[in-house]
């Protein structure tokens, strides 16, 4: 049998990205799942096109809540093509009665306890309408198919060696997605950072963990990271602030190759720190844990998010400043997102804030999807925008830059570079995030023409999610607008939308 894995995206910027820096773990992960005497291909939207003329015998498509309009797209033309379909990833997960209307099953939960029998009932073609994974052991997993993976992407060699968090974040949805906190083998783990079969030198070089929280279990990861020193690799990840406090921690990470840690600073406001509880990130130490990732020449890449019931627009706009006197070599800046399944959520439904008439493309870091305590959702809109084009000047972008050069390891300099350059440039050709609002309007636009006969287009496939779990009018054609614009109908495209994301 033959089966397409489809990891669904849409746009987040303007533009798009010239470069597109790590895949996620999750199709080729599943793909080395998959049973022996199968044909898998893995498609990451981000970077290649949607093949509906595929010969696949099965397409199973995981999604994020912001990539929901695509993935159903997707899931209804292979539907009407007469594909067997199935859901998967976060949104499936707590959103299943919804996906089940766009897709033959739906896995929820984790997949590696069902995907064996998706995979067999497809080839009998009996799939179950649902697929209940729970959390498992991590013993024995197979590598991940990097052999499958597009060669568009940066830093090809991402690697898993836990799974979960033991923190309870407000606003994350990873304990209700992957339960608990779990370890794989140090020696399944070294198995896959050892895999270089990559065609350049800094693939081959560079590892990112796809882990939540890398660090959480400290005997765990210092027995990973004595075992990593002699392999020479540089490697990034994920952690909580509080291990700049273990100080043995940190020079294993130094000696095993760390070049970057991304931390989720979320904000300087008490307040909002309190709401998201992050009780471990006291705001007085945020200089002094920056400064001793710095002093192993770590770069620190930090995540911020704006909307919390504390902040205005003011405050959000200032975190800038704040950012670039604490030392974050990286930022990531972002507007708080209530997804399904999270203690925010439960939060703003109660409050009856959730903005029920904006849809799942209003939940992708980047939009506004509540009402927010002391702005209107324009104001925090605008107020994410002035911090981001801020964050990213052309003058703050060079700063960090340069004070990388006199603080960082070679590699850690090299690794920020990149993010500033990539960033920066965003900022410079004005190639800002996209507005969701806008994305509706231009999509039922094109809608409108096409029912009217007077579009020669084909609307490629981003589309207008479900507000809610309501479904809008069906269009005639399955919609999408591309990075690159609208691409004209040609008779090679007569049953197939090409995507043009990237």
């Amino acid at each position: 049998m033959k089966i397409d894995i489809v990891v669904a995206y849409r746009a987040r910027y303007r533009k798009g990205h010239f470069k597109t820096f790590v895949p996620p773990i999750t199709g080729i992960h599943l793909a080395a799942l998959t049973p022996p005497g199968h044909e898998v291909r893995v498609i990451h939207q981000k970077v290649e096109s949607v093949n509906y003329d595929t010969d696949a015998d099965l397409v199973a498509v995981s999604f994020q809540t912001g990539f929901t309009a695509s993935a159903y797209a997707m899931g209804d033309m292979f539907r009407r093509l007469g594909k067997q379909t199935v859901a998967g990833g976060p949104h499936a997960t707590f959103s299943p009665d919804e996906a089940a209307r766009h897709f033959d099953a739906v896995v929820t939960g984790e997949a590696e306890g069902v995907w064996a029998e998706v995979v067999r009932d497809a080839e009998s073609h009996r799939l179950k309408p649902t697929y209940k994974g729970s959390p498992r052991p991590l013993d024995g997993l197979p590598a991940p198919r990097y052999d499958l993976l597009s060669r568009a992407f940066f830093v090809p060699h991402v690697v898993q060696a836990t799974r979960g968090c033991p923190f309870s974040c407000s606003f994350c949805s990873v304990p209700g997605i992957n339960p608990g906190w779990r370890t794989r083998p140090v020696d399944e783990v070294l198995r896959d950072v050892a895999y270089d079969n990559f065609p350049h030198w800094w693939q081959r070089k560079v590892v990112w963990f796809w882990d939540d929280n890398l660090t959480a279990d400290r005997a765990y990861a210092k027995e990973l990271f004595s075992r990593m020193v002699p392999m020479r690799r540089w490697w990034l990840t994920q952690a909580s602030m509080d291990i700049a406090r273990d100080g043995e921690l940190l020079d294993l990470m130094k000696e095993s190759g760390c070049i970057g840690v991304f931390l989720g600073i979320e904000s300087f406001d008490p307040l909002s720190l309190r709401q998201a509880n992050k009780k471990h990130n006291p705001v007085s130490r945020y200089r002094d844990a920056v400064r001793e990732f710095h002093r192993r020449g770590i770069c620190v890449m930090a995540g911020f998010i704006g909307g919390f019931d504390s902040d205005t627009s003011g405050s959000i706009v200032s975190m800038a400043d704040s950012m670039a006197a604490v030392g974050v070599d990286v930022p990531f800046v972002s507007v708080l997102t209530p997804f399904k399944g999270t203690v925010l959520r439960e939060m703003l439904e109660r409050e009856g804030r959730i903005l029920t008439g904006r849809g799942w493309e209003y939940y992708d870091g980047y939009n506004v999807a509540f009402r927010p305590r002391n702005m209107s959702p324009d104001e925090l809109l605008a107020a994410h925008r002035l911090l981001w084009q801020s964050s990213f000047s052309l003058r703050r972008t060079l700063l960090r830059i340069a004070r990388s050069a006199r603080r960082l390891s070679p590699g850690a300099f090299l690794m920020s570079t990149c993010m500033n350059l990539f960033y920066g440039a965003k900022a410079v050709t004005r190639n800002l995030p996209r507005d969701a609002a806008g994305l509706r309007l231009e999509v039922q636009e094109l809608q409108q023409l096409q029912a009217q006969g007077k579009s020669d287009v084909c609307l490629a496939q981003i589309g207008v999610a479900p507000v809610n779990g309501v479904e809008p009018p069906p269009s005639v054609d399955p919609t999408v607008v591309g990075d690159r614009g609208l691409e004209p109908l040609t008779p090679s495209m007569s049953r197939k939308c090409s995507n043009q994301l990237s």
